[in-house]
């Protein structure tokens, strides 16, 4: 039988990110702890980055979810230190982003010969594998994401940035 901590890791595993819905919070690495005591549930999350403008949906989206599971005191808190890191990322969650379209974060990033490809980043096409990629503008869809173009099969791509 699962405990009460174990049923709450497991509601949270359900919740998307509301820009990333392929991805689960628990794959985002944004979930810090989840502490019980007594009658109240505090979970304690962490942004990708101190703006993010989705932690608002995604806070209301825990207590939601922990309402409908019969979870009545129910405190959402933010930690900013230590920040965030793409290295809190699931492995599952990376290759999730890769599956959906976007570049995972490359925490150990390679170089590249300048004189063969555009930028000394080396960033996989995530729908052709090719390290021929260009980005085109630090910001992408979202400001956690980079936009690239590849050079092999033309088509650009988010990439989700490292940090």
């Amino acid at each position: 039988m699962l405990t009460t901590k174990q049923k709450i890791w497991s509601i949270l595993e359900e919740i998307t990110d509301p820009e990333v819905p392929v991805l689960s919070v628990i794959d985002l690495g944004i979930i810090r702890d989840v502490n019980i005591t007594d009658d109240t549930i505090e979970v304690v999350i962490t942004p990708t980055y101190s703006g993010c403008p989705a932690m608002d949906v995604i806070s209301t989206n825990i207590r939601i979810a922990l309402l409908a599971r019969g979870f009545k005191n129910i405190n959402i808190s933010t930690v900013l230190s230590p920040p965030w890191t793409t290295e809190w990322m699931s492995e599952a969650g990376k290759e999730k982003l890769k599956k959906y379209g976007i570049a995972p974060p490359n925490p150990k990033q390679q170089v590249c010969d300048s004189r063969l490809f555009d930028s000394n980043e080396a960033v996989q096409c995530p729908l052709c594998n090719s390290y021929h990629t260009k980005r085109i503008s630090e910001f992408g869809s979202t400001a956690c994401k980079a936009l690239y173009v590849c050079q092999d099969c033309k088509e650009p791509f988010d990439y989700f940035k490292c940090h």
